[in-house]
């Protein structure tokens, strides 16, 4: 029989973020708070709280997943530019433009 855990199952179960960023020495995980979910993690990007953003990971420790969500936010950020028409650092036009593939703001083309 397993011993039980000393952590509440309840925090463990929601999505967890973590930030990849390039620093002068390398890259690592920047140290995140238990209570970045989604919505805080596009408004810290978007406000400049990390720098060199390279990838951001999700997991869910209940769920038992973890996968590379770098595309999905960056979408995301690239839909709360042109929403809030703000100004971002060139650190996070590249992270976004490596993301979706193209510049920010530039149509695909229809086929029709």
């Amino acid at each position: 029989m397993p011993s039980p855990s000393i952590i509440p199952n309840d925090r463990l179960d929601k999505d967890f973020y973590l930030v990849l960023e390039d620093f002068r020495s390398g890259a690592a995980f920047r140290e995140t708070d238990e209570g970045v979910d989604h919505r805080t993690l596009i408004a810290d990007l978007l406000t400049g709280q990390y720098d060199q953003v390279l990838r951001v990971v999700a997991f869910n420790p209940a769920e038992g997943w973890s996968r590379d969500v770098s595309a999905d936010i960056a979408y995301e950020l690239e839909h709360a530019i042109a929403v809030q028409d703000i100004e971002i650092s060139e650190a996070l036009r590249d992270f976004i433009e490596a993301n979706i593939g193209r510049p920010i703001g530039a149509q695909l083309p229809l086929d029709l």
